[in-house]
């Protein structure tokens, strides 16, 4: 533990932030061996840990602070138990508590006298198996040099390693469980029942981990960066990154024609060679002077590598030479080329740091992810027989073609699932549930030809829906949703195609206008239905002559128009046919779906293994309070890039299970009128994912939940106005989902599917 003080300078930091560090998932309990009482009781089931800096030079507080689940804040409302009713916590960090670790089955457990208990009685906090034991390590190296400093008054870099050991202590932690444990209130009566009722899957034991034979390495090329470090490699079955040599060099090299290779060898061997690009999904985290990355074999396997550098400055080294490979390639032009300020915002947006709270989020309740009763897993859609076994449903495919895209309805309560030249149409009902109401079997231009939709949108009160046909690039059609069929063909320009559409605003859809945005490769148009002969608003064109490579586009509720591109950068404008007020700089891969709160503050970008959540807002200058949409941002203060990337270690067991590399579905927000983003949605090969905004901003390790099935999740979106309910379209079902199922990344939620029950079906035969 000791051998990672020299980092402890970056976790405290800067001193102006409260927080030094934090655990943020576990469970508080406290233990009293010898109290008639009872011997163990949970007080927070749900709980984050923090180390806090006082008022006080060199005194610091252990905060264990709560995290509601739903439906929580009620029951301790009537709580008798005034106690249980904090919602934190804290202890003087002082060397009296005897703050000592260990690991039990598999978590970390850290455990503290209760200096106004009986003698013998103690807390523990219980750290979920998500929590890396390199975390719980740094998090006790963080109290024993805060421990050092209250008693000796001075700061923790002038400590000796024999001081410090002073604070290491060694006495045994009795287990936080009991064969019959007391409950001490309605909260805990309702947590222990739901605890009983789960089913846990029981898994086998995964073989250790063991590295790949290197692939061979191309011909010698320029070394953009080559340093060393340490590697180790992430064991699945142990949930560790176990060091594999002590000395290796890693190299960047540029091998001609856009490509680039990272090599990784030690004095005797070749450990791996890989070519560089997004499939990497970067991880830099200047905390632990670490580089994460994955690896993807030629025989579907999956692993997870971590470079350990010895200082601050070899990795920034390292770093840059990674992160012009990626640019470069995406490119296909010189990173040293481009303005200095966009590659400091490429750089940055690969650092693991903590995030800053950039703006008040209002609380939410924290969702529920324990497993729920059967009937509450998955929301009733389609009636059967009560007598109906669960191997009489049959869900394989009838027609050829699969569920490919998903339309959710804003107005009436509807949603429009594309299978083929199909449109499958649900209605939501009042249980949260979705019930087949009919099916448009034949998808068909006016004369009569059948086509397979690129593109959809609804349109003009969710009475309408847009279509494109692929092989048709110029032309759009309107269909009638009540008569089922298409009544209109547009066409909207002759020589300018049409890669994507958009809504006029956010929520055009629930109103009667007419136009909308179209974009093609190099330009972003306005489309007028009511125009005679073609389209295209040729006053509202602006067309660019480079090819920017439009991909996607998303609006506000006033107007305000976010454009992204293949090459991963992000244009904002206030209305069309000028330029944009802001442009967002690539970091490296293609952007492939966009999103806008409806307010314009937040813009969320997918690309192929991680998302871009940035913050439109100005905080300084003379535009302060503006957004990007409105008004452009200062030259040296455009807007931080957030990247959310799945933890790598996640990532290396979803791999090890899907057997495909991270492919996100375009991420959405939670909308609703006069209603806040609080999550987003997105998948990956037969993974959801939901991410809690709240949790993002305050830098939370892991702010996402994930719900696994046995199949490709083709499309997913929330239901209009909730953030509770998900809806589903999978290869030959449709289902709508409680977010409150999905489970913390563990190695059980990650290698076990939900189980697959009648109620959980929609007829695929539409």
């Amino acid at each position: 533990m000791f051998m990672l003080r020299n980092v402890g300078k970056y976790i405290f930091g800067d001193s102006s932030k409260p927080e030094i560090i934090h655990l943020d998932q576990g469970q508080l309990y406290i233990v009293r061996p010898n109290s008639p009482k009872g011997y163990s009781e949970c007080i927070f089931k749900d709980a984050a840990a923090c180390i806090r800096r006082t008022s006080t030079t060199y005194q610091y507080q252990l905060v264990i602070q709560r995290a509601y689940e739903e439906g929580e804040e009620q029951l301790l409302d009537d709580a008798e138990d005034a106690e249980d009713a904090k919602d934190e916590k804290i202890f003087l960090l002082d060397e009296t508590l005897h703050l000592r670790s260990t690991i039990r089955d598999g978590c970390a457990v850290f455990a503290w006298r209760d200096l106004s208990g009986d003698p013998g009685d103690l807390y523990e906090f219980i750290c979920e198996s998500s929590v890396q034991p390199s975390a719980a390590s740094m998090f006790e190296l963080v109290a024993i040099q805060c421990q050092f400093e209250r008693k000796y008054r001075r700061s923790h870099d002038t400590a000796s390693e024999k001081e410090l050991h002073e604070f290491s202590f060694s006495e045994p932690i009795p287990a936080a469980s009991a064969p019959e444990t007391p409950v001490a209130s309605p909260l805990k009566t309702r947590s222990k029942s739901r605890k009983e009722k789960a089913v846990k899957a029981v898994l086998p034991v995964p073989e250790p981990t063991v590295a790949p034979a290197a692939a061979e390495a191309p011909a010698t090329g320029d070394e953009l960066a080559k340093e060393k470090a340490e590697l180790h490699l992430f064991d699945i079955a142990s949930g560790t990154f176990v060091m594999q040599d002590s000395e290796v060099t890693a190299s960047v090299l540029e091998v001609g024609n856009w490509e680039y290779w990272l090599q990784v060898d030690s004095k005797d061997k070749p450990w791996l060679g890989l070519p560089v690009a997004a499939d990497l999904n970067p991880v830099f985290n200047f905390e632990f002077l670490s580089f994460i990355f994955n690896h993807y074999t030629e025989d579907g396997g999956a692993y997870s590598w971590l470079l350990r550098f010895r200082d601050m400055e070899t990795e920034e080294r390292f770093q840059e030479g990674i992160m012009r490979a990626l640019w470069e390639q995406l490119n296909q032009q010189k990173w040293l080329k481009t303005k200095t300020d966009e590659r400091d915002y490429i750089l940055e947006a690969f650092n693991d740091i903590t995030m800053e709270d950039l703006g008040k989020v209002e609380e939410e309740e924290e969702e529920d992810v324990e497993d729920g009763e059967e009937s509450g897993d998955e929301a009733r859609s389609e009636h059967y027989d009560t007598d109906e076994e669960e191997e009489d449903v049959s869900t394989g495919p009838k027609d050829g073609s699969q569920n490919s895209q998903l339309a959710v309805g804003y107005k009436h309560d509807r949603s429009f699932v594309v299978r083929g030249s199909k449109i499958g149409v649900f209605r939501h009902t009042p249980q949260n549930g979705l019930e087949f109401t009919t099916s448009i079997n034949k998808v068909a231009t006016p004369k009569g030809k059948l086509f397979e939709p690129r593109k959809v949108m609804l349109h003009g009160e969710d009475q309408s829906m847009i279509l494109q046909n692929g092989n048709d690039p110029n032309t759009l059609y309107r269909m009638d949703l009540e008569y089922g069929k298409v009544v209109d063909e547009w066409k909207v320009h002759d020589d300018i195609p049409v890669t994507t559409i958009a809504p006029e605003n956010k929520f055009a859809q629930m109103t009667g206008e007419q136009t909308f945005l179209g974009l093609s490769n190099n330009a972003l148009f306005r489309i007028d239905p009511r125009l005679s002969g073609n389209k295209l608003v040729e006053s509202q064109l602006k067309q660019y002559v480079s090819k920017n490579s439009f991909s996607a586009a998303a609006t506000t509720e006033k107007g305000y128009i976010a454009v992204a591109s293949n090459k991963g950068d992000i244009r904002l404008f206030d209305r069309l046919g000028i330029n944009a007020k802001t442009h967002i700089p690539a970091l490296g891969e293609a952007i492939i779906g966009l999103d806008v709160s409806a307010d314009g503050k937040w813009i969320l970008g997918t690309c192929k293994t991680y998302l871009l959540l940035i913050d439109a807002e100005q905080k300084e200058g003379k535009n302060v309070g503006k957004l990007g949409f409105e008004k452009s941002f200062g030259k040296d203060s455009k807007p931080r890039p957030r990247r959310l990337g799945l933890n790598p270690s996640h990532v290396a067991q979803m791999q090890a299970e899907a057997k495909a590399p991270l492919s996100f579905t375009p991420a959405k927000f939670n909308t609703g009128l006069d209603a806040q983003e609080t999550s987003i949605i997105t998948s990956t090969g037969p993974f959801m994912i939901t991410w809690n905004l709240k949790k993002i901003l305050r830098g939370s390790q892991n702010p996402y939940t994930i719900k696994r099935y046995n199949e490709e999740v083709k499309a997913d979106n929330f239901r209009f106005g909730s953030d509770k309910s998900v809806i589903v379209a999978l290869p030959n079902e449709v289902n709508m989902v409680a977010k409150q199922t999905f489970k913390k990344p563990t190695r059980e939620s990650i290698s076990t599917p939900m189980r697959k029950s009648r109620s959980s079906i929609v007829d695929s035969r539409y």
